[in-house]
């Protein structure tokens, strides 16, 4: 069971680097892409039929340890069983409808391959996910599913609305972050080396001892609900789904019709004994499944377009299985979401035909042809089918209209406070900001001068500070790259430099993540040095500037360094957040919170530059239109 395992998490890997190291041939990318299919399905099938042949027992797999220091270990470890099984079969159906659907589809598109390599990309992410056997794990995959969402709303990038929509989608997948970041330290807090998903039924029994008090756990269980609630574009984020649907047809049914928007399920199924063990937890799930419903209901009966119907009502769908999990129905909520996402991909999929359809139709018959069946109701009395006031009736409109007036209410609670004081610190002198580094400096110097622990414990509050401050003028820069690149980077040393002086032990691991943080911050000031020699960004910081089609392997280098820069699985920066979050809640448990809210700023504040660089129209195409 092991190997067909192992071959389930890495084929999708092997597909993408097949393809992304193929020649730019539609015909060698869909055979590569057909056979890998294919391939994936006789190890999915097999593994279920050899964990049936098993009795369904629960089945964990540690590959290896990745790394080690102390008493800290990060393994790969894979966990199978009914949850997993469930999602595993599924993911494999409808990617294998969503590729061979596609090898035709986008015949001819000029980013065919770019989007076979976001597609494999996606499902080795969301197998990561499925047969997670830690919270570290499935961070991993989660960010890896992240990042392929965003570059997929963003596919038509000569179109800014799309580009706008992946920055909008990508910052409520960075926000929500938050909340599985810091959830998966305050598991290693918590359950110290017993933060396995095969454990926590175990750990949660009503015999044993509970592993944390009342306090700690429903706090934990608090960030649980906040990821999956952005994942899955719940209350109150659930405006930015249909405005993912930018992206291609299949990519939308793939990702926000069937399985991305289920992940947020997912995510509570895995970690049910934690927010279920009290009652407020499971009326807060409660609550946002109610208000998703109602929201979404709503939103979806003044769509103007069939994808943002079939996305409102995907999300109403989630929201019931909230509810359902909240009541403990957890093998309801299996069947749901299996009914669930092969209806909304299959609808998805076959709208375009039924959009041409009807336009024919309504095209050989008379004016007055309306798509939708007005006649259904009239055996009902007008009394009612109208009893509703008018005054209500418009006001539920314009509710439903303005979906809730959702994305402004994050706007101005969560983005314009930090987007204010991010104005105000850059509108500081250059003076005053010389010597505030110059004061950062002489701290360091003397922690580093062998003071006592308590006196390092407290020079390191300044520099945490200082660490929040540099983030926030990064997230308001929009004038500069380089100051947003040379931001990002000092902010992400500072928060070493701070666990450092409070855990004078950590320098291996505050090491291991400036060797992913340094390299990936020069590779970044190089390709920004080259993109940018010929022209003068501040003079228009809102113009898109296409070098990912006119230098794209200058774009391509800025990409990879953005990934580093913000902790993606593909440097070790990524395990040296993890160890810092270790080190530093350790210790002090507050500081967890800056140096997580800093990382996700981050990843905002230069995903934002790579879009303004990197997407929209070449120039000399551009001035022809």
């Amino acid at each position: 069971m092991s190997i067909l395992l192992l071959a389930c998490v890495l084929l999708p890997l092997m597909g993408f680097l097949l393809i992304f190291f193929s020649p730019d041939n539609e015909h060698r990318i869909a055979a590569i892409s057909l056979w890998m299919t294919r391939l994936k399905g006789v190890a999915v099938l097999g593994l279920l039929a050899a964990w049936a042949a098993q009795g369904f027992a629960n089945f964990e797999y540690q590959w290896l340890v990745l790394y080690q220091h102390d008493d800290y270990q990060f393994p790969l470890l894979f966990f199978l069983d009914r949850v997993g099984a469930a999602y595993l079969f599924v993911v494999w159906a409808v990617f294998s409808a969503i590729v061979k659907y596609c090898r035709v589809y986008l015949h001819r598109e000029a980013g065919y391959k770019r989007f076979f390599q976001a597609i494999f990309g996606f499902a080795f992410g969301l197998n990561l996910i499925v047969l997670s056997g830690s919270i570290d794990m499935l961070f991993a995959g989660w960010e890896i599913v992240g990042i392929s969402s965003f570059l997929l709303i963003a596919f038509y990038r000569h179109r800014p609305q799309p580009v706008r929509n992946a920055l909008r989608a990508y910052t409520i997948y960075r926000f929500c972050d938050v909340g599985l970041l810091v959830g998966t330290w305050m598991s290693h807090l918590l359950f110290h080396e017993s933060q396995r998903f095969s454990q926590l039924l175990t750990m949660f029994d009503p015999n044993n001892i509970p592993p944390a008090g009342y306090a700690s756990l429903s706090i934990l269980s608090w960030l649980i609900i906040l990821a999956a609630s952005g994942k899955s574009a719940q209350f109150p984020f659930s405006f930015w789904l249909p405005r993912a649907m930018e992206g291609p047809t299949p990519s939308s049914a793939i990702f926000y019709g069937a399985l991305s928007i289920h992940l947020g399920v997912f995510l509570l199924l895995r970690t049910m004994p934690i927010w279920s063990y009290h009652y407020l937890p499971r009326l807060i799930v409660l609550s946002i499944g109610v208000l998703t419903v109602f929201v979404a209901t709503l939103a979806e009966k003044t769509q103007s377009n069939i994808k943002g119907q079939v996305a409102y009502a995907s999300i109403a769908q989630v929201g019931i299985m909230f509810v359902e999990l909240a009541l403990g129905l957890e093998g309801l909520v299996l069947l749901h979401f299996m009914g669930n996402a092969f209806l909304r991909c299959y609808q998805l999929l076959v709208s375009p035909s039924i959009v041409a359809h009807l336009l024919r139709v309504e095209g050989n018959v008379d004016s007055q042809f309306y798509i939708k069946n007005e006649d259904k109701l009239t055996f009902l009395p007008t009394s009612i089918r109208d009893s509703l006031p008018d005054v209500l009736q418009n006001t539920l409109y314009v509710f439903a209209l303005q979906e809730g007036q959702l994305e402004l209410l994050v706007k101005k609670v969560l983005w314009e406070p930090l987007k204010n004081v991010g104005r105000q610190l850059n509108g500081v002198s250059l003076w005053i900001k010389l010597l505030a580094g110059l004061a950062l400096l002489l701290i360091i110097a003397i922690a580093a001068s062998g003071v006592s622990s308590v006196a390092r414990i407290y020079l390191s509050m300044p520099i945490s500070l200082a660490m929040a401050v540099v983030s926030l003028s990064a997230f308001s820069n929009k004038h500069s790259p380089f100051q947003v690149w040379h931001s990002v980077a000092l902010s992400s040393i500072l928060a070493g430099v701070a666990v450092w002086l409070m855990v004078p032990s950590a320098w291996p691991d505050v090491a291991l993540f400036f060797s992913g943080i340094i390299p990936s911050w020069a590779l970044g000031i190089l390709a920004l040095s080259m993109l940018l020699r010929h022209y003068n960004f501040a003079d228009e910081p809102f113009v898109f500037r296409a070098f990912a089609e006119t230098r794209p392997g200058w774009s391509l280098m800025l990409f990879l360094s953005f990934l580093g820069l913000v902790g993606f699985p593909i440097t070790p920066a990524f395990l040296g957040e993890d160890l810092l979050l270790s080190h530093a809640s350790s210790q002090h448990p507050w500081f967890a919170a800056p140096i997580t809210v800093s990382f996700v700023i981050n990843g905002i504040a230069i995903a934002r530059v790579y879009l303004r660089l990197c997407m929209g129209r070449p120039v000399e195409l551009r001035g022809a239109v």
